[in-house]
């Protein structure tokens, strides 16, 4: 049987998660296709791994997940090189910077397709004409090629129903590699499952990755779905917390209540992804079940408390600062922790204007932990994605603003940390702005240390809020040295949403 490697490349320095999206399309061709996994966050070198199947069995495809970032660094060199040494294996990425940035990564030369989307059709149907030579592509949905020099998206699919898709196969991942190696020890528990129970999400905020690839749309697994693989996993491999990273986990208040009925009597906690202005409208009946059941953190998308921005980032029209606080108070009222992220200097119409709106920001910020000293603060400093025909999008082309053109650019220092939102190379940022932002955020994090860094013992915690408080509560945010040199001494964590595992 012919063979195909999924590659998930190293994402972060972190404990690794399960990896859900090569599961994903693995199970999308299991019993057709014989599969390889090779994961970069848990082999030291995924590159001789690759290579030492390809010379052991008949490999005739490479697919490769890819978020922008840090996963970069190990698809781009090795896609490369599998292109070099046997240009007959065929190279697939998937994910979201694939589909976002189309043209630098087919005209590299060595990434011949993009899954646009959900690979489940896309994939096998795919390699079906890769192993049989045909090479009419069109019919395939969700599908990014090159044809006689021009770039093709192929028709979009409806996002498929979540409860008829093939069961994960979690036997043969552990094959591989022992699923109890992902399940990390984090704020939640000390064996988190990672989990997806949807896809999409039916908004469209201008700054979010999400949304050219699923267009507003959202489906999820049934609560009986997810809690039958939850109590799988935990059976089978000892999971004790869950984290569900889908882009909204929240959507419908009935499958979250159903879920949280179904897991309350397993006793294991819980964190997922969910916008304010759908959660707000939660019954107070809802919340209480939520966090009966275990719920313990929901990262929300906060992202300012100015509704004239929040209007520019097309939060769906419904979210206010207002209702931010107000959410805020809701939350201590039910004992659920708000992880609450703010996206920090969006395109103004002036230098001063988006310093100005920079200081209302941090206003805005403390106003929250005033409200809700155990609210969660996340902060990024705003970089552009391509959501074509967004007004935000077209306002930041207008200032000169340029993504990379050769695919290799995107792994140079500078633009990974763009990719995470730490340095975001737009013309409207000055260095004094990027100062402010950080220096902030480090004496924020000093005078409330995140929970989720389970090194930090109350003594640190203590001491190092003593040594911020007269900076916190003057607002002297410059040059805050005394402040970072223990955080690194202790190895603080600062909250972010790539999770709570800790080292």
């Amino acid at each position: 049987m012919p063979g195909v490697i999924l590659f998930n490349p190293r994402s972060a320095n972190s404990k690794p998660r399960i990896p859900n999206s090569i599961l994903q399309v693995a199970a999308s061709i299991d019993g057709q296709f014989d599969y390889f996994f090779v994961d970069g966050n848990l082999e030291a070198d995924p590159e001789k791994k690759i290579l030492e199947y390809i010379s052991q069995h008949d490999i005739f495809c490479l697919g490769c997940t890819v978020m922008p970032g840090p996963q970069l660094r190990q698809a781009i060199p090795i896609s490369k090189k599998i292109r070099e040494q046997f240009p007959n294996i065929h190279i697939i990425w998937g994910g979201y910077f694939p589909s976002n940035q189309p043209k630098p990564v087919l005209g590299s030369g060595y990434v011949d397709f993009i899954i646009n989307g959900p690979g489940d059709i896309a994939f096998p149907q795919l390699l079906k004409k890769l192993q049989s030579g045909n090479q009419l592509f069109d019919d395939i949905p969700n599908l990014i090629y090159k044809k006689n020099g021009d770039v093709i998206f192929t028709k979009k699919d409806a996002i498929y129903e979540q409860d008829h898709l093939p069961a994960f196969p979690y036997q043969k991942l552990n094959t591989f590699y022992p699923i109890k190696k992902y399940l990390g020890k984090t704020f939640l528990g000390s064996k988190t499952i990672a989990y997806h129970s949807s896809f999409g999400c039916p908004f469209t905020c201008s700054f979010c990755a999400v949304v050219p690839i699923y267009n507003a749309r959202w489906k999820g697994k049934s609560a009986e779905v997810i809690y039958g693989d939850i109590k799988y996993l935990k059976e089978n491999f000892g999971g004790d917390a869950i984290e569900f990273h889908d882009n909204n986990f929240f959507v419908s208040e009935k499958r979250t209540v159903e879920f949280s009925n179904l897991i309350e009597k397993d006793e294991m906690i819980w964190w997922g992804e969910g916008r304010i202005d759908t959660i707000d409208k939660y019954k107070d009946a809802s919340l209480q079940k939520i966090r009966d059941s275990g719920c313990k953190m929901i990262f929300l998308g906060a992202e300012t408390g100015t509704d004239e921005i929040l209007k520019q980032m097309d939060k769906g029209g419904t979210q206010t600062g207002e209702q931010i606080k107000r959410f805020a108070d809701r939350m201590a009222r039910f004992d659920i922790i708000p992880e609450m992220s703010f996206v920090l200097g969006m395109p103004g119409k002036s230098e001063s204007a988006v310093n100005k709106q920079i200081d209302e920001d941090i206003r805005f910020i403390k106003e929250i932990k005033s409200i809700n000293p155990n609210a969660e603060i996340i902060i990024y400093v705003y970089s552009p994605v391509p959501v074509e025909g967004s007004e935000l999008y077209q306002q930041v082309q207008d200032t000169g603003f340029k993504f990379p053109e050769r695919l290799e650019d995107w792994i140079n220092d500078t633009w990974t940390n763009f990719d995470l939102r730490k340095n975001p190379l737009t013309p409207w940022l000055k260095p004094y702005m990027i100062d402010k932002i950080k220096n902030f955020e480090t004496v924020l994090n000093g005078y409330y240390p995140t929970v989720s860094d389970l090194r930090m013992v109350n003594w640190k915690r203590k001491s190092l809020r003593m040594i911020s408080s007269a900076r916190y509560k003057l607002g002297v945010y410059q040059t805050p040295y005394e402040i970072k040199i223990l955080q690194k001494l202790w190895k603080y964590r600062q909250p972010e949403i790539e999770g709570f595992y800790v080292e």
